[in-house]
């Protein structure tokens, strides 16, 4: 391959090659989290905590925290004391994860790919993805195979960027992602072009409903969303019924 048929590892665009959305991802690992406090005004960190307690994770489960990223939220599910598989498609957040987190008990970072994941079927009894399925080029095949590994009875949760219902509020989200994010970004961030894909990709994205439904057409039921922060983000869960069986 030549220099010029090289994607630009500097952002991902809305074809989502995997190659250039890990490579994205590679060059803003070191100051990721930072950066995400910074933009979402510190609701960050409650909608980990909102994740945390939807999934819910006991001791002795075995849980799957796919596009982990730094393994922020996989730390907030292994204080639990479930054993955690924090999986990213990204290199770097995997290395930076494992520097940050290295003494972490019941905590594994592992490589993965969301649409051909290295795991065996009902391997864990709850899997999760915060901010993650919206930028794997085949999301609906993600949660295919994350119904896969998951065993019967087991629980999905999705943390995912989504339209706020009230058009007033929407039009004031629109107007700071379009107007402030890319101004704060250029300030806090080593990447600011890839911000620019984070907005892209929001307004691509389906909304609550849309992603209700794909989650059904996976298999997963007892499917149900709560909106967190007015719409910017969207809770999902759901569930693996018991008896069905991979295969």
């Amino acid at each position: 391959m030549t220099a010029a048929s090289e994607p630009d590892r500097t952002r991902a665009d809305l074809a989502k090659d995997p190659r250039a959305v890990s490579g994205m991802f590679d060059g803003v690992a070191r100051g990721y989290d930072r950066t995400n406090t910074v933009l979402s005004i510190g609701n960050d960190r409650l909608w980990r905590v909102a994740t945390t307690r939807a999934v819910g994770p006991r001791a002795g489960e075995r849980v799957l925290d796919l596009a982990a990223g730094t393994g922020a939220s996989s730390v907030s599910l292994a204080r639990n004391g479930a054993d955690v598989v924090a999986a990213d498609f990204s290199p770097g957040m995997i290395a930076e994860g494992r520097r940050r987190h290295s003494g972490v008990p019941n905590l594994e970072f592992v490589e993965a790919d969301a649409t051909d994941l290295p795991f065996a079927d009902d391997e864990f009894d709850a899997v999760t993805m915060s901010f993650g399925l919206r930028n794997v080029n085949e999301p609906r095949k993600a949660l295919a195979e994350l119904w896969r590994v998951t065993k019967p009875g087991g629980r999905i949760v999705v943390c995912e960027f989504s339209h706020p219902p009230s058009p007033a509020f929407a039009g004031l989200y629109r107007f700071y992602n379009d107007r402030v994010l890319p101004i704060v970004a250029r300030a806090v961030s080593s990447n600011a072009d890839a911000y620019d894909y984070l907005n892209e990709s929001i307004r691509d994205w389906p909304d609550q409903t849309t992603l209700a439904r794909w989650m059904r057409e996976a298999g997963w039921a007892q499917v149900e969303y709560r909106n967190l922060s007015f719409g910017i983000v969207a809770l999902h869960r759901g569930v693996k019924p018991a008896g069905r069986l991979n295969g």
